[in-house]
């Protein structure tokens, strides 16, 4: 007689932040309802109510200060006080120059990833959904692409014209100067400098609004690939598994976050994925396993013990593998509560990165670089450049010490992008980027962008090696992909924030180099302008025990002028429970 109950098929409780089983206004209740209401405003204030106030109330206090200084000017100007600010400054520079600089970019890319992106991607994707549902199958790429280029014009015009109706509507109620008397009345300043940052972010989102549109509109349109180029005969290629998304978790018949009971149970489907990996290895051969991030489902100490020890049964595999973070690797605060915060500063974010870092040591320590920051060159391998910082990893993993979790945000920070070498200058590299923005709430994990340093580390290592072939390796989808979809929120995706911008900067490149990345689940093979964009599918996402699930083996190789082709890839299948 069979159980009421089976445990191993799971309950509605393994449903509880899926995206597959629940709908998104669901999860949006849960996450109001379970919200911690302390951590929230905590959080509001650090980094909401703490940056408006500063930015609206930034004009007032600069005029008032020199109102008042202007009054005095003999004795502030008078004696040692302008050296000892010189100092200060030139001081501030030289310690804390860089991180500044990392802070100022990040939080830049944060407000765009706040108020312009979604905003921006709603009415793009939107107005793209509408023009292309219903056009025929014949029509041609030209037509299409002339259809997304209005859409991210109009969609560009559509935001810029709504954030200038909230800049007009706020403009009579701000105050931009002011004397030494306002600062007897906090209420009204506070109320002025609200005013002040509406009209400012407004402002700032209608004109990044109308960037965007004309940046999108204007960059070459992503096309799927028209064919793959043929091999030839006696020229050498690299076969690299490109496998991505493969959300590993820490109990035997766990469920994952997004697909709950609408996904695979277990690492079972990953156990088959290596066995098949082995296989075609022994028989024909590999030159590189590539992970292009969300090894993990929420980066546990758990899951990566599930890795390692997978990996474990096939030393052959793991000595070919390099991997990357993913949103899940990083930034998932509690996979079963998608209202769980982490405050500014938490050391439980740094635990996941101290754990990622250790575990992409243990993975390729010895085989990967990081980038000089001096030279802006190809450095120390992993494992040399975390090693003088080991004992404070193993201590704050031990400890969880704020002060410890502190020192280590710079090593975290320094150790990307990663560089797998070329064997010769005219052979195979990997250059590993961690796209991952930085955010706090599990709900809002999966924004991405590339911060301007890695890019320029990029650039420069592609540019000192022209005879050599780079896969350019990020988690996040660079470009929204031309494909029709059943419905609206299948379109808005979570590429890069910064996308366009980055997606040109690889087009410079694109003669050498090949972007590879994963994210989004599903196979999509394309170009954008000269660039090849190759999507990772997810071996263990979207279907049920039951159902196949499959990923690809590539083939790299290179023209007669040295540049990057890429040859029709091997499909390889992973049969369900059921077959």
């Amino acid at each position: 007689m069979p159980p009421i109950l089976d445990p191993r098929r799971g309950d509605i409780e393994d449903d509880a932040s899926s995206t597959k089983r629940r709908t998104l206004a669901s999860l949006a209740g849960s996450l109001i309802a379970e919200v911690s209401l302390p951590k929230l405003i905590a959080a509001w204030i650090s980094l909401v109510a703490l940056p408006v106030i500063v930015l609206g109330l930034g004009p007032l206090m600069v005029s008032i200060w020199v109102s008042a200084a202007s009054t005095s000017a003999e004795r502030v100007f008078n004696g040692l006080i302008p050296l000892a600010v010189a100092v200060a400054l030139g001081a501030a520079a030289w310690f804390g120059g860089r991180p500044f600089l990392r802070l100022v970019e990040a939080n830049f890319w944060s407000l765009n990833a706040l108020a312009v992106q979604p905003g921006y991607a709603l009415a793009r994707e939107g107005l793209r959904h509408l023009a292309e549902r219903n056009l025929p199958e014949a029509t041609s790429d030209d037509r299409r692409d002339s259809i997304r280029a209005v859409s991210a014009a109009a969609a560009g015009l559509l935001v810029c014209a709504l954030s200038m109706l909230f800049v007009l509507l706020a403009f009579p109620h701000t105050h931009w100067t002011g004397t030494l008397a306002d600062l007897a009345q906090p209420g009204h300043l506070a109320l002025a400098g609200l005013f002040n940052c509406i009209v400012l972010i407004g402002g700032y989102v209608a004109v990044a609004a109308l960037v965007w549109g004309v940046a999108d509109a204007t960059m070459d349109q992503p096309r799927d690939l028209a064919g793959f180029a043929p091999r030839i005969p006696g020229s050498r290629t690299w076969r690299v598994a490109h496998l991505s998304d493969i959300h590993i978790v820490g109990e035997r018949y766990g469920f994952r976050i997004e697909s709950g009971r609408s996904g695979p149970s277990g690492n079972g489907r990953l156990a088959g994925l290596l066995a098949a990996l082995d296989v075609f290895d022994r028989e024909e051969g590999l030159d590189l396993v590539l992970i292009s991030g969300d090894l993990t489902d929420a980066g546990r100490a758990a899951e990566w013990a599930e890795f390692f020890d997978a990996i474990a049964a096939f030393p052959r595999l793991a000595a070919k593998m390099v991997a990357i973070p993913g949103n899940h690797d990083l930034n998932v605060v509690d996979r079963a509560n998608p209202a769980r915060l982490d405050l500014p500063g938490s050391p439980n974010k740094r635990l996941r990165q101290m754990r990622l870092l250790a575990a992409l040591d243990a993975l390729q320590g010895t085989r990967v670089r990081v980038v000089d920051a001096e030279t802006g060159k190809s450095g120390s391998t992993l494992a040399e450049a975390l090693a003088p910082h080991a004992a404070d990893i193993a201590a704050f993993a031990d400890t969880g010490a704020r002060r410890l979790g502190s020192r280590l945000g710079d090593v975290f920070a320094a150790t990307f992008p990663m560089v797998l070498p070329p064997e010769t200058t005219s052979g195979l590299g990997v250059l590993m980027l961690n796209s991952n923005a930085e955010t706090h709430f599990s709900f809002t994990n999966a924004l991405g962008f590339v911060p301007r340093g890695q890019e320029a580390a990029m650039a420069r290592l592609v540019a000192e090696t022209p005879d050599a072939i780079w896969i350019v390796a990020l988690h996040h989808h660079v470009v929204e992909y031309p494909r029709a979809a059943k419905a609206l929120s299948e379109r808005i995706g979570t590429a890069l924030v910064n996308g366009s911008w980055f997606v040109r900067r690889l087009q410079g490149m694109s003669r050498t180099t090949i972007a590879m990345h994963g994210h989004r689940h599903i196979d999509w093979i394309g170009r954008s302008g000269g660039l090849i964009v190759v999507s990772a599918p997810s071996p263990v996402m979207n279907v049920t025990d039951d159902q196949p699930t499959y990923f690809y083996i590539h083939e790299i190789g290179r023209d007669a002028s040295g540049g990057v082709l890429l040859h029709a890839p091997r499909r390889v299948d992973l049969p369900g429970s059921g077959a």
